[in-house]
């Protein structure tokens, strides 16, 4: 067996990584499932067409993550990254990578479970979009315990504060406290871009991505939007209804 370089162990880290992944999308596909797509009703639910079925988005989402799992597979594979797989290089852990892969899953639970079912989506989407770029795209592990710490901090409050069920028509302080903590990371970034273009993109993809993709899945394919009336998005929806669309209409 030919001795593995830096590309062959990242490969066979891949391999492992893209068969979690696809079977992960496989189990969130078989759950979207159970979700009416054709006009039928189940569970209660009539259908409606299809396009405005609330499984396009889900069925998007973990179809692409699908999609791209396997082509990392293939690339692991055709890399020679399944011939090392079972050895300790693929099933290597050190310090460095530990604290990365635990940073990130801490990040993505309180973003799953604390900051999404409480606290506005675009706010708490933008948070987590500028925590893992600027967290993770340099591989500096000061800029990891940053961004795990901002976001934390936020899950925590919104956790705490509104336990155990989400209070989605009371004051929106969860709100207030995650844009703080979205600001202060922000104003980090901004002080320590450096030159960086990546650094330089990151306050305005950090806000048009989950702008747009809010704004599409409420007024374009009417999905149902966590925390409708969170600090920004009962914004946009008001002046979409009472400003917007009568103008259109004209």
């Amino acid at each position: 067996m030919r001795q593995p370089d830096d590309l062959t162990t990242l490969r066979a880290r891949d391999f492992w990584g893209a068969l979690v992944l696809i079977m992960g999308s496989l189990f969130f596909l078989w759950r979207t499932t159970d979700i009416p797509l054709w006009g039928n009703s189940n569970a209660g639910i009539s259908g409606i067409s299809w396009y405005e079925s609330a499984a396009i988005v889900p069925l998007g989402v973990f179809g692409a993550m699908l999609g791209l799992a396997i082509c990392m597979l293939v690339i692991s594979i055709r890399d020679g990254g399944a011939q090392f797989a079972l050895s300790a290089i693929g099933l290597g852990w050190n310090a460095a990578e530990a604290w990365r892969i635990g940073t990130i899953a801490v990040i993505l639970l309180f973003y799953i479970g604390s900051l999404v079912p409480r606290v506005d989506f675009i706010l708490s989407s933008g948070l987590l979009i500028t925590a893992l770029i600027y967290g993770y795209h340099t591989g500096n592990p000061r800029r990891m315990a940053v961004a795990v710490l901002v976001v934390a901090l936020a899950g925590i409050y919104a956790l705490v504060a509104h336990f155990p069920r989400a209070e989605w028509n009371a004051p929106q302080d969860d709100d207030w406290v995650t844009l703080l903590m979205w600001v202060l990371l922000t104003t980090i970034v901004v002080v320590q871009k450096k030159g960086s273009a990546v650094m330089r993109a990151i306050p305005f993809i950090a806000v048009l991505v989950p702008l747009v993709l809010v704004t599409a899945m409420a007024f374009g394919f009417r999905q149902n939007i966590p925390n409708r009336g969170g600090l920004l998005f009962s914004q946009i929806e008001y002046h979409y209804y009472v400003t917007l669309r009568p103008m259109w209409r004209k």
